[in-house]
């Protein structure tokens, strides 16, 4: 499992979790598109844009691994802003390759997602 150095371990002030530290030996958490409802607390939306935040600063449109990740912070997005690159995909796989849907992103969370629109 690659750990993603420099990458924030969790919500500045918070328990929201952003990484793993050590693999789990019986396989990875799956990750499952989660279904994000209007009414969602304002720290649970702060914890997704950072989150998002992070990982356009971490890895911009270039695809990822999904490594020491978390994978309950990840399904916030999975599905949505972001996206397997692998096909097929393999949901318990700390190998499998993400990247940013950056139009979805970009719609969801404006003030994470930088940049003018060159990238579409």
């Amino acid at each position: 499992m690659i750990k993603h150095r420099g990458f924030p371990g969790r919500l500045s002030g918070t328990d929201f979790q952003f990484t793993i530290r050590r693999a789990n030996p019986k396989g990875a958490t799956p990750l499952i598109a989660r279904e994000r409802y209007r009414d969602r607390r304002p720290a649970d939306k702060r914890a997704d844009a950072a989150f998002m935040a992070a990982l356009w600063d971490s890895f911009g449109e270039e695809p990822f691994e999904r490594g020491n990740l978390d994978a309950g912070r990840l399904s916030w997005l999975f599905g949505r802003e972001v996206v397997a690159v692998d096909d097929p995909f393999d949901p318990t796989d700390y190998e499998a390759l993400l990247r940013i849907n950056v139009g979805v992103a970009r719609v969801s969370f404006p003030d994470a997602i930088e940049g003018g629109d060159e990238w579409e």
